[in-house]
């Protein structure tokens, strides 16, 4: 048994069809290429199929793993191929992230500053839109000028619906841009062709001021925002129900993974318990 290409785009349209989003389509069929290629025009087996499953574990995060692993299952599900599926790795909940990932208000600030030297109001923009409302970078093409003339944006994605607040002092800046730029309808942030900023513009964006800002690349992506939004929100409102509305989780343990504090915290807090007697 065989991959063959008119498999991987019939799958393609069934992705399509299930309303997939346009990345998600583009990740699953990127990872069964890979696979594909791999393969190197070899019989497919359970056997090989674990073999590429070593591969992973060797060069890859066990999330990442899950994920590349995620796709493949998906397309022999599709396929009926049931007997060439493998297991997830099993991973613990982590109980603290790694402060050396995690994009502080600070550094969130010297890089809006960074932004606003460069005279990129663009990117300067676009970072506080999605720090202050905690969307995803692919839902950015839904901060529309009617949506910041009412105050709030309808999001529809991955078959659901949900209602993103824009705050006063977002909308007011907000408006002066679109005054400035001459945009009256449609979405806010565009290229020069009049088309939504896409994820990889967004993020060479963000990558090009941390020299000036003077943080660390590896803290800086669109996503890193969002999470900046949910763990200042959190730590306001202790509301992990409403938080997990907002962000549009459908599971509440999908919101705690961007509530997690860095070991720093658990530390100080654990010091602070004063649990352990000192012997005089």
């Amino acid at each position: 048994m065989k991959i063959l290409s008119d498999q991987i785009k019939q799958y393609k349209t069934h992705l399509i069809n299930e309303e997939k989003t346009t990345a998600t389509i583009e990740k699953y069929i990127r990872d069964i290429m890979a696979f594909c290629k791999w393969l190197a025009g070899r019989e497919l087996t359970k056997e090989l199929v674990l073999e590429y499953k070593a591969e992973l574990v060797e060069n890859y995060a066990p999330a990442s793993v899950n994920s590349i692993l995620a796709s493949l299952n998906g397309f022999f599900s599709y396929n009926e191929w049931h007997e060439l599926k493998v297991k997830n790795l099993k991973i613990q909940r982590r109980i603290f992230c790694q402060s050396e990932k995690e994009l502080t208000k600070v550094e969130y600030e010297k890089l809006l500053k960074a932004a606003k030297d460069k005279r990129n109001e663009r990117i300067y923009l676009v970072m506080q839109t999605i720090c202050s409302t905690g969307i995803r970078v692919s839902e950015l093409p839904y901060i529309t000028a009617e949506a910041v003339k009412s105050g709030q944006a309808q999001v529809k994605l991955k078959g659901k619906i949900r209602m993103i607040f824009l705050n006063k002092a977002l909308c007011q800046v907000l408006k002066k841009y679109m005054q400035e730029q001459g945009i009256k309808s449609g979405c806010i942030f565009i290229t020069r062709n009049g088309k939504p900023l896409d994820r990889h513009t967004i993020w060479k964006c963000m990558k090009d001021l941390c020299e000036i800002a003077g943080v660390p690349k590896e803290k800086v992506f669109p996503h890193n925002l969002r999470h900046l939004f949910a763990k200042t929100y959190y730590s306001l409102q202790k509301d992990i129900v409403r938080l997990a509305d907002i962000l549009g989780h459908s599971s509440i343990n999908t919101t705690r993974v961007y509530t997690i504090e860095t070991g720093d915290t658990h530390r100080r807090q654990i010091e602070r318990m004063g649990l352990v007697c000192m012997r005089t």
